[in-house]
């Protein structure tokens, strides 16, 4: 399967899913949760990597270990063996049979099947871009942070040619900056909270197109007070505006991320909007 991210977004809406699935008895960020969120119809999956004492990568998102594995332990202070024991939790807490991957094996499920989006790339970005490079699967992985000077120095450093989206929240220059550093810088996450705010605006969002950049919008919920996107999201589509929550991102950005893959699917698909019809708008 040839992997080209801007055929695919003038094909077709691309749908991130946010550690892949978490409901029920599947806990998030892990092989199942992938692979359910591939069936559902996600064209890329989110992870997150942490590290074990002794130099293992994991799919785990660090300093989470209290709330998706229920026990006061720190990976970071755990060798793999002990890592290996460890249990994931569902999403009322309670316990699961379900242990952690490596990022060697998700890579391993993943390759040639979808984008992934690194998160937490910064931690450890020698050790990753290493993973990358020997699975041989550069042009699947998308890598986003802030853009943080150290942070920028970081991919210069490791990982010049590999795909990289910002997160912003609002310009104060930084479009210009960014195409002038030697990174891969393919589009930008845009955070607003407000339909007022400069990046929630369709002049904003056509600069970059003119530039060849792709828009990237959030529709997860991390909780009640952080606003991602002027509350286009996942809640207010399933509460019961999915126009307001998933229609307007489908029809003015080229990524959403979000919690709900198969329902924002299905949306998608019976209003005409999961596949383009005309140069990607």
């Amino acid at each position: 399967m040839k992997f080209d991210i801007r055929e695919t977004a003038a094909e077709r809406v691309i749908l991130c899913a946010h550690r892949g699935v978490w409901g029920g008895n599947i806990p998030c960020n892990n092989s199942l949760a992938y692979e359910i969120a591939l069936a559902q119809g996600a064209d890329m999956v989110e992870i997150d990597v942490t590290m074990a004492g002794d130099g293992e990568l994991f799919i785990f998102h660090p300093g989470m270990e209290k709330r998706h594995i229920g026990r006061d332990v720190h990976i970071e202070h755990m060798n793999s063996a002990e890592v290996r024991e460890l249990r994931l939790c569902k999403y009322d807490g309670a316990p699961t049979e379900t242990g952690l991957n490596t990022l060697d094996e998700i890579l391993e499920q993943l390759k040639g099947r979808c984008y992934i989006n690194v998160d937490k790339f910064g931690d450890h970005p020698a050790e990753i871009i290493e993973k990358i490079k020997r699975h041989d699967m550069k042009d699947q992985i998308i890598l986003k942070c802030a853009p943080k000077p150290e942070s920028l120095d970081i991919i210069e450093a490791y990982a010049p040619d590999i795909q990289f989206l910002p997160i912003i929240k609002a310009d104060n220059g930084t479009h210009e900056m960014l195409k002038s550093r030697n990174i891969n810088y393919i589009g930008s996450e845009l955070l607003f909270k407000s339909m007022d705010d400069e990046l929630a605006s369709e002049e904003y969002r056509e600069m970059l197109r003119r530039d060849g950049k792709l828009t990237w919008i959030n529709t997860i919920v991390y909780n009640h007070k952080a606003v991602l996107s002027a509350f286009h999201s996942d809640d207010t589509a399933l509460a019961g505006d999915p126009e307001y929550g998933w229609g307007w991102p489908a029809d003015n950005f080229d990524i959403i991320q979000t919690d709900w893959i198969g329902a924002l699917n299905e949306f998608l698909v019976k209003t005409g909007r999961r596949f383009r019809n005309r140069n990607g708008k």
